[in-house]
């Protein structure tokens, strides 16, 4: 297969939309635990501690899956320089290496969309047990 400088250009915006959705989580996130900070202070409950600690494990992934998406965008740029200078061996094992890393980001990304899920379905599962205790 034959590599050239266009190749890993095509993934600049795969990655950049890739970003952009790990920065929107981030803040939905960094929001959440604000507002959590506030109600822990007026009403410290196991529930609101055990929010709080998934949240932190799920701020960790973020940060990995933005880590490994910009590395993936600095190793495609590494892979378009090798290829724009010539080196065709160094641009495609650097365009395989940003590809492993964007899918590392990725796999991150959905170990982090389990535990947003997992999440959400503990408080569905408490409001209903509300609902029947009424």
């Amino acid at each position: 297969m034959e590599l050239t400088l266009t190749t890993p250009a095509l993934l600049f915006p795969a990655i950049s939309l890739l970003l952009l959705a790990y920065t929107n989580r981030f803040l939905t996130i960094a929001t959440i635990i604000r507002n959590l900070h506030d109600r822990y202070k007026n009403e410290a409950t196991d529930n609101l501690l055990g929010q709080i600690a998934n949240l932190r494990y799920r701020t960790y992934l973020i940060r990995n899956m933005q880590i490994f998406g910009v590395l993936s965008l600095l190793v495609c740029v590494i892979s378009m320089f090798a290829l724009f200078a010539g080196w065709i061996a160094a641009g495609q094992w650097t365009f395989a290496l940003a590809l492993i890393l964007m899918m590392a980001s990725m796999l991150i990304s959905l170990r982090e969309l389990q535990i947003s899920v997992g999440a959400l379905d503990l408080l569905l599962m408490e409001l209903e047990q509300e609902e029947k205790g009424k």
